[in-house]
């Protein structure tokens, strides 16, 4: 291999296990794996996936929530040279099939009880010809209670389970194997919250240069503790928190599924330094009866990607929490961030659009806002943003016309509508799909939140277009409210006519009792425009 070639993330790992065998690397309630431990449990695992006939290039689909069975796994493939692939763990049967036949997985492996009540109907309808079953508690040292109370699994027949292959294959490894950085790292599937999901094919070039500008930017490193707030089988998840931590040899705090009460706990053992989760975990957090200050008093850096922040929303966090909720900006096509606010450095607001800031360029981006013609703006203009950094994917899994609709000359084209001003922070603006035409006027839904967020009743805020025969479409709101009952939607309405000039407001205003999201914690605006009549309303009583 080229030595002016980078190294992968997994040769990064194997130098820190050779040199700090003993720090910490993962933290899993009363469980602490170090550095050495994690390598050797991934050794036997990869070497019993490879007496299943794993090899280079094979896709192995991971099912799991946030538990060390997850990073472990993650790091057999790659010492086999084979891809692994993320699985949403809310997936149900169809969908899941879906997946597992897209990208021909040969191995699954599986929390048993998604086997159990998922897995277990569809996979002979796929290519996979083993699965591998795990348990929630199987690496505790206690029956831990908030991991899977109430729920125990019996040894499924016809699969492996986790923990028998490693007590089998301890101290055993594979034969060595270094991927080239141009190999397939990961299929990290889209969201879907476009159209259907897609696998990205994330480069260990692009996982190795993304993980290190990320660490670059928010100083995460040796003397840092991360918090696996974001799900792991999420692009966020993987490299703004798994990749930083294992490239920077510091502890990952996993906390299996993201529970507000649970998740609280496992930050006042463990003191996390460092976060990264969409906006409506913290809101979550803050929620939670129990919350205190002092629960985020070890936090030095605390991050919020996925969805624009609401000057609002980040105005409350700093005041309930005292740290400042800093922007990052990412698609899974770039394999994460691209923008991200500095340490120390606070994010400003657009005075034109009322937009938070979601960062500057990570080292190696570069961002071009462009018109509808693909001619490139000036500073300050609103347009789609078009990237260019070391995380931009080669394309998606056998989608030839996906790839060329979104990468164009190694270009992403985001779909987000942004501003970048002088000073090179990108303000977001909207999704170019979710623009509302009302009698010829644009409408930003992202503008309308914003104004919806100022009301000190409202907990999360969605608009859409909907259908209207005089103007073609019409505004619609969704909330949910922090306290049920607190307001109604007259008040609502009266609230945001003083804010918002009269096309923007909002024709009717639905007050639900939770909006729906991803699992990755994104309000999904297209089930609120394509369930307008059917959503459960909150009790106004």
């Amino acid at each position: 291999m080229n030595t002016a070639e980078p190294p992968t993330t997994l040769r990064v790992f194997r130098e820190n296990s050779r040199r700090y065998p003993d720090r910490p690397q993962l933290i899993y309630f009363d469980t602490i794996l170090t550095v050495r431990q994690v390598d050797e449990l991934s050794d036997a695992l990869a070497a019993a996936l490879a007496a299943e006939g794993v090899g280079p290039g094979d896709r192995v689909a991971a099912f799991m929530q946030n538990m060390p069975h997850y990073v472990l796994t993650l790091l057999a493939v790659w010492k086999l040279g084979a891809i692994l692939v993320p699985v949403n763990p809310m997936l149900r049967a169809a969908e899941l099939e879906h997946h597992l036949n897209d990208c021909g997985a040969v191995v699954l492996v599986a929390l048993d009880t998604l086997w159990r009540d998922v897995a277990r109907d569809v996979v002979a309808a796929t290519a996979v010809r083993r699965v591998i079953t795990a348990r929630g508690c199987g690496m505790q040292t206690r029956n831990d209670e908030r991991v899977l109370a109430d729920r125990t699994v019996e040894p499924a027949t016809g699969v492996l389970e986790f923990e028998t292959l490693l007590a089998r294959y301890r101290g055993r490894a594979p034969r060595p194997h270094e991927p080239s950085p141009e190999d397939v790292a990961f299929l990290c599937y889209t969201s879907g919250t476009t159209g259907a999901p897609k696998g990205a094919m994330c480069s260990h070039r692009n996982v190795i240069s993304v993980g290190r500008a990320t660490c670059a930017v928010t100083a995460v490193g040796p003397h840092s503790t991360v918090l696996a707030l974001a799900p792991l089988f999420h692009i966020t998840g993987l490299m703004v928190q798994l990749v930083p931590a294992l490239i920077s040899c510091c502890p990952l705090v996993l906390s299996f599924r993201f529970h507000p009460g649970v998740m609280l706990d496992s930050i006042r053992e463990h003191r996390p330094t460092f976060a990264v989760g969409p906006v409506t975990a913290y809101i979550g957090l803050l929620q939670n009866p129990g919350f205190t200050l002092s629960d985020f008093a070890a936090f030095d850096r605390v991050y919020s990607g996925g969805a624009p922040i609401s000057p609002a929303t980040a105005r409350s966090f700093e005041e309930r929490t005292g740290q400042q909720l800093l922007g990052a900006y990412g698609m899974t096509e770039a394999t994460a961030a691209t923008h991200l606010t500095p340490k120390g450095m606070r994010s400003p607001v657009d005075p034109t659009t009322g937009a938070l800031a979601v960062g500057l360029p990570t080292p190696g981006t570069s961002v071009r806002i462009v018109d509808d013609d693909g001619n490139e703006l000036p500073a300050g203009t609103a347009g789609e943003v078009v990237l260019s950094s070391p995380g931009v994917v080669s394309g998606y899994w056998n989608r030839p016309d996906a790839t060329a609709a979104t990468i164009r000359d190694g270009l992403l084209y985001s779909g987000d509508i942004g501003v970048v001003d002088e000073d090179g922070w990108l303000f977001l603006v909207d999704r170019k799909k979710d623009l509302i035409n009302c009698s010829g006027f644009k409408v930003w839904p992202r503008e309308v939140e914003d104004a919806l967020y100022e009301h000190p009743a409202v907990l999360e805020a969605a608009v859409v277009g909907a259908p209207d025969r005089y103007r073609g479409e019409t505004v619609k709101a969704f909330v949910s409210l922090k306290k049920p009952g607190s307001v109604d939607s007259a008040e609502l309405a009266a609230f945001v006519r003083e804010r918002l000039a009269a096309y923007k407001r909002p024709s009717e205003i639905q007050i639900l009792g939770s909006l729906p999201k991803t699992s990755s914690g994104k309000i999904l605006r297209r089930a609120l425009r394509d369930s307008t009549t059917s959503l459960p309303t909150a009790a106004l009583d």
